[in-house]
């Protein structure tokens, strides 16, 4: 048997063994890192895509809905095989070529619906059927540009804020009746302030 320069006795086949180990384990540690990033793609993917086509994080801006929102809640909007829905708040954009002007209003009526209002008495009424909405902080008094009654056209909603006297909605002629396509999804719950967590209804 061969020694090497320090005296050693060489052993080929154990030689051969440790090297074969090494490149098993270099193989091994090569794969398990590929495997882990291939994970990491894939979940980041399915993010992507839950994100874009399923559900969004947005904001509440202003009391427009309060009671019901406050200013700065972070909202969980889902527009998965969305159609508007009579009592549904809803984001939506306010400019079809500017998707960072979103608004957040309750869908009061749908196509095909009459709505009208009693601006004295506050009354809301939808194919003349008065709506009992317990939701609201006060009785609808602010007129805005809205004369009744109003036939919603097919493809739209019609909208206001739960905050009736302080919202700027469907009542004022520069929001009108919103086109169904311009709705980025129904709200679901509010996720933050995680004390205030809670379904939206």
């Amino acid at each position: 048997m061969k020694r090497d320069r320090k005296g050693k006795k060489e052993n080929p086949e154990k030689e051969k063994l440790d090297k074969a180990v090494k490149e098993t384990d270099g193989t091994k540690a090569a794969r398990d890192t590929y495997d882990w990033i291939q994970s990491l793609t894939s979940a980041l993917m399915f993010c992507v895509i839950v994100f874009v086509f399923f559900i969004r994080l947005v904001y509440v801006n202003g009391s427009s809905m309060y009671p019901t929102l406050n200013n700065n809640d972070l909202m969980l909007v889902s527009r998965f095989l969305y159609t508007p829905d009579a009592g549904d708040i809803v984001v939506f954009k306010k400019d079809a070529y500017d998707a960072n002007k979103a608004l957040v209003k309750r869908v009061i009526a749908t196509e095909g619906q009459v709505i009208n209002i009693n601006f004295e008495t506050g009354q809301v009424f939808v194919d003349g059927v008065e709506l009992k909405e317990d939701y609201i902080r006060d009785l609808t008094h602010n007129k805005l540009d809205f004369i009744g009654p109003q036939t919603v056209p097919e493809g739209c909603v019609f909208v206001m804020g739960d905050n009736r006297n302080e919202s700027t909605d469907s009542r004022n002629i520069l929001i009108g009746m919103v086109d169904a396509r311009l709705i980025i999804g129904k709200v679901l719950y509010v996720v933050y302030p995680l004390d205030e967590f809670h379904k939206v209804q």
